[in-house]
Order: C-alpha cells, then structure tokens, then sequence
C-alpha cells in the first residue's frame, strides 16, 4: 500500500473511535452525572529517506466535557447534586474514584453508599457515616452533613489538580493523580444533576463522522481500483 492509503487509514480508524464514543454519548443521554466524551486528532508526520514525508492522523485522546449539566429535582434526603467544579470521592476496590453521580444510599452499617456499594468519602477521606436513629438529615451548600442538627461529616468534594489527569474508568467514575478540595462548589440536596449530553449536538456529530468516513473510504476504493488498473496495464 502507498503513502495515501496508509494516511487514509489511519484516518479512518479514529474516525471509527470516534464514532464509537459518540454512540456511548447518546446512550448515556439519560444517565445521572454522566460527562460527554470526544476525540482528539494529532498529526505523526515521519520524515522517509529519499521519500516524500508520510503523514498519519491519530485520534487515541479522549477529552473530557466537564460543562455543567442542569439538575433535576428529586427530594431524596441523601440525592446530592453538584454545582460547579468538583466531584463526590467514592471509595472501590480499584482505588478511590470521582463521580458526579450523587444518588446515594444509606447501607446497612449506616454509612453513604453508591447504587454498586462503595462508599462515599469525606473531606479526610473516611466513609460518610450517619448516626443511628437520626431523624432529620440535612447537608448544607458546603457538604456539612447534619443529623438533628447537629454537625457529623463535611461531605469532601474533589477536583484534580491538574485537569488534563483525568481519566474515565467505567460509567461516571473517574481517576485523577492528585486531588485538592474543590472550594468554589456547591452542593444541593435533593436533587441529581443530569448528564451534560446535548442529544441534537451529539446526532449532527455523528452524521458529520459518518459522511467523513465514508469519503475517506470512497478514497480508498479509488485508490485500490487505480493501482489494480496500472497493475494490469503494465502486465500486458
């Protein structure tokens, strides 16, 4: 194959991962605290000996929308919502993750949980816990948990130091390598922030990836049907 096919190629294979990341979007249009995802185009261009230089476009980074999304009201006591910079601290068994997903539950041992079972952290790292026979819960702007009134956890909200070490691991969760306190957020009980997914901005995005796929591969079929042609023009 010659320099324009492998070009094409390459260029395609990002299209098809981005293609890929669109579908997961709009499948998580409706998820609580979901984040939209994109693709990020690079240029490798590799200098041949005696050759022209060969160009190849790679589309492996992900980018990250953090835009703020709205938030539903739900009235759930321990439905947590986030305004703002900044994410929940949940603890898993691949290491501490940040979410904004703030449906939480109270578990059996009387601690904030998540709808899988891990634990929501506070602002020093332990589980948010709630005392026993409580009866009026309430969680102020700034994550202060109270139980009767009277203070019991500052629920920790998180933002990576540097924004560009976020990673997404599975559904709302993300990793970062360092944290610091997130202290311009603020947080609102009874309610669930929505996905910041904007279904009618995703679909036109897919059509534009469609239509430049399938260009690209109208270029590759002509440039395998020129090569078959001078093949079998300089074997007669």
């Amino acid at each position: 194959m010659e320099t324009p096919g492998y070009t094409s190629l390459t260029r395609q294979s990002g299209l098809m991962r981005e293609m890929q990341v669109i579908a997961n979007n709009i499948a998580n249009v409706s998820t609580t605290g979901f984040r939209r995802e994109g693709i990020v185009f690079s240029e490798y261009i590799a200098r041949l000996e005696g050759e022209p230089s060969l160009s190849m476009a790679r589309g492996n980074a992900r980018h990250i929308d953090l835009g703020q999304a709205g938030l539903s009201p739900t009235g759930g006591t321990y439905d947590l919502g986030l305004q703002g910079e900044g994410f929940f601290l949940i603890a898993t068994p691949e290491g501490d993750r940040l979410t904004r997903a703030g449906a939480f539950t109270l578990s059996g041992e009387g601690t904030l949980v998540t709808p899988d079972g891990y634990a929501l952290l506070d602002a020093g790292g332990a589980p948010v816990a709630v005392p026993p026979g409580a009866r009026i819960i309430s969680v102020a702007t700034d994550g202060t948990l109270s139980a009767d009134g009277q203070p019991v956890a500052q629920i920790g909200i998180w933002q990576p130091v540097d924004p560009l070490s976020l990673q997404h691991q599975t559904g709302t969760m993300f990793s970062a390598t360092e944290l610091e306190p997130a202290d311009t957020a603020l947080m609102r009980q009874g309610f669930l922030e929505d996905s910041n997914v904007q279904p009618v901005s995703e679909i036109a995005r897919m059509i534009t990836v469609q239509r430049a796929y399938e260009a690209g591969q109208k270029f590759l079929d002509a440039e395998d049907q020129r090569q078959r042609t001078v093949i079998q023009t300089l074997g007669r």
